[in-house]
């Protein structure tokens, strides 16, 4: 089965989102962009994972998610966070994506954010640990729990941005063994990253980051993939492993029109 999926998007509780960023508008709008696989977004927002639990219903414990009555677009659990933390006597902010498994581990995932940051504030919180802490205790939480380094170049909060670090080893230091795909960002495309053979390791995954359910930002950038069937596992296995059978391309905007 072959999934357009764009796995990193907001929700309604992001600041500066709009208020249409809900489940049945993403749907809406992913169809007309030919979307069938979505990221729910902010999952570590109380209200909106109040929303997702009420609407979406679990498909035979794969860990891809439908809306009740509706089968064309599916959803896996994610939401970005922020690290704010010192590295030399620096501040750096640098985000990154987390993709779970189920609602009960996002429970046990959200209980341990929530000592680092106030998750009720936005749908992207701040939280006040090094991106190898958060690493490191989420692996610990559930070992499917995948973590993806966003934007990698955009210039403020990207890893390895104009505030970010010069390698990844210094951004996710022992931690960055679980690190097995980092996300292109509207600022880049896979041939610049080709030119860093220290990405060589890495499969790079483009989303959109969208902000609004409109078809020009809801899959902007996007993944194929070619899955046996809807499933949480075996599409993080696919990853981790590489599989060029089933990792099929990304679909890019011009690096120009990011930052």
């Amino acid at each position: 089965m072959r999934f357009f999926s764009d796995l990193h998007i907001h929700s309604k509780y992001s600041r500066a989102t709009s208020d249409k960023m809900d489940i049945e508008n993403l749907i809406r709008y992913a169809k007309v962009k030919g979307l069938n696989l979505l990221g729910t977004g902010d999952l570590s927002h109380p209200k909106w994972l109040t929303e997702l639990k009420s609407k979406l219903k679990e498909i035979d414990d794969s860990g891809f998610y439908i809306l009740e009555g509706e089968s064309q677009v599916f959803f896996i659990l994610s939401t970005e966070v922020s690290t704010v933390f010192n590295y030399k006597g620096a501040s750096k902010k640098i985000h990154h994506v987390l993709f779970a498994p189920n609602f009960k581990v996002v429970d046990r995932m959200n209980d341990f954010l929530a000592k680092y940051g106030k998750l009720e504030v936005d749908g992207r919180p701040q939280l006040s640990i090094s991106p190898a802490e958060l690493i490191e205790n989420l692996i610990e939480i559930d070992e499917r729990i995948f973590i993806l380094p966003a934007h990698l170049w955009t210039s403020w909060f990207g890893a390895l941005g104009e505030n970010g670090f010069d390698r990844l080893e210094d951004c996710y230091e022992d931690q960055l063994k679980h690190i097995y795909s980092v996300e292109t960002g509207l600022s880049s495309d896979p041939p610049m990253n080709w030119r860093l053979s220290a990405l060589d390791k890495y499969v790079l995954m483009s989303n959109s980051d969208a902000h609004s359910p409109w078809s020009w930002r809801l899959g902007r950038e996007a993944n194929v993939y070619e899955l046996e069937e809807p499933s949480y596992q075996e599409l993080t296995d696919a990853i981790k492993a590489k599989n060029r059978k089933k990792i099929v391309m990304t679909i890019e905007v011009d690096p120009a029109y990011g930052n």
